[in-house]
């Protein structure tokens, strides 16, 4: 009889025991907050939603080759808005550019652009802060007679094609590098009174930068 009370006895100790420690436990797991990380290599500036603007400058030339002569400055102002859509990040943007005089071939000799305006959609694929895009759309551009060819007045409509990178900086800022391809077709000109008409096209390089909202 005694055996048995002291082995009951025992067992309620270690029942109370074991009851204690698990009543503490959870309450050590419901007040835990995992602590807050404060590692700088943790970056959140992956998301490419929303407005921007900005500015870019580069070179336009009817050659791909930069080095060849003809070409002009390339420089001016954009603005757009992108939206990520199940991963593909799609947008549009306009911008208006300074080219700078540079020469187009017509027949009888060159005409120099001076200013265009572009309005283009954008697609591209986002790789964390690195976004990697094609674009094509609208082309407005202005010509200058040169040499005793006169060229069409106002603005002459043609299409743009063109790919590009940008990469964010922060949360609000990215740099970007872009190359378009523009065809304008149905140039008129005038060479010694002789009026024609012919397709021209130039290559823009430029790099810029953005400002997100």
């Amino acid at each position: 009889m005694l055996k048995t009370t002291l082995a009951l006895a025992v067992l309620s100790g270690l029942s109370a025991s074991l009851l204690t420690t698990s009543v503490s436990a959870a309450d050590l797991a419901a007040s835990y907050n995992p602590p807050v990380s404060n590692d700088p290599m943790v970056n959140t500036n992956n998301d490419w939603n929303g407005a921007y603007v900005g500015g870019h400058a580069g070179m336009a030339s009817r050659h791909l080759n930069p080095f060849n002569s003809g070409k002009g400055f390339d420089g001016g102002i954009q603005g757009g808005y992108n939206a990520d859509v199940g991963g593909v990040v799609v947008g549009g943007e306009a911008d208006l550019s300074y080219l700078g005089d540079a020469n187009v071939r017509v027949d009888g000799g060159n005409l120099k652009e001076r200013h265009r305006l572009g309005l283009k959609a954008k697609a591209g694929v986002p790789m964390g802060q690195t976004l990697i895009y094609g674009t094509t759309g609208l082309a407005m551009t202005n010509y200058r007679d040169a040499n005793g060819i006169s060229g069409p007045d106002g603005w002459k409509p043609g299409y743009i094609l063109g790919v590009g990178v940008e990469q964010k900086l922060n949360e609000k800022l990215s740099a970007k590098v872009e190359y378009n391809y523009t065809g304008t077709p149905n140039v008129r000109s005038f060479a010694n009174g002789v009026g024609s008409e012919r397709d021209v096209h130039d290559h823009t390089i430029t790099a810029g930068v953005n400002y997100h909202f």
